[in-house]
C-alpha cells in the first residue's frame, strides 16, 4: 500500500504540484536532500514554496520511475525527472536523477531522504 501511495505521488507530478503536496505531505514532514548545492533540510512550507517556484520555470514535467521497492513503512525509488522549460516549451530535458527513501505516517510522506544528480 505504501508503495502505491508513493508511486501515485511521483507519477502525478507531485514534486511540482503544490495542491498534490498539500494532500500527500504530512504536516510534520522532514525532507533531507543531498543536492548539487549541498545538504538541505526542508519542512512542508519549504517544499510548498519550492513547488511554486519550480512550476514558474517549467511548462511541463514528467517523472519516470526506474526502480521502486517497499520494506515495511519505507519505500525506495529511483527516478528521472524530465521538464520542458518556459523558454523552450517544445524541448524536454532531464532536470536530474533522484534516489529517494520515503517513510510514511498516516498515509502521507513523513520522512524523506533524497539524493539528486544533475544530468
Amino acid at each position: 500500500m505504501n508503495k502505491e501511495r508513493v508511486k501515485e505521488f511521483y507519477l502525478s507530478n507531485g514534486p511540482l504540484n503544490r495542491s498534490l503536496m498539500e494532500e500527500f505531505l504530512h504536516d510534520g514532514i522532514i525532507f533531507n536532500w543531498h543536492s548539487s548545492k549541498g545538504f538541505l533540510q526542508l519542512d512542508k512550507q519549504d517544499l510548498l514554496e519550492l513547488a511554486t517556484e519550480l512550476s514558474k520555470s517549467y511548462v511541463a514535467s514528467r517523472i519516470e520511475i526506474n526502480h521502486i521497492l517497499e520494506d515495511n513503512d519505507k519505500v525506495s525509488l529511483q527516478y528521472t525527472h524530465y521538464v520542458a522549460p518556459i523558454e523552450n516549451p517544445n524541448e524536454e530535458m532531464i532536470l536530474a536523477h533522484f534516489m529517494v527513501i520515503c517513510e510514511l505516517k498516516d498515509d502521507k510522506l513523513y520522512k524523506v531522504y533524497q539524493m539528486s544528480q544533475l544530468n
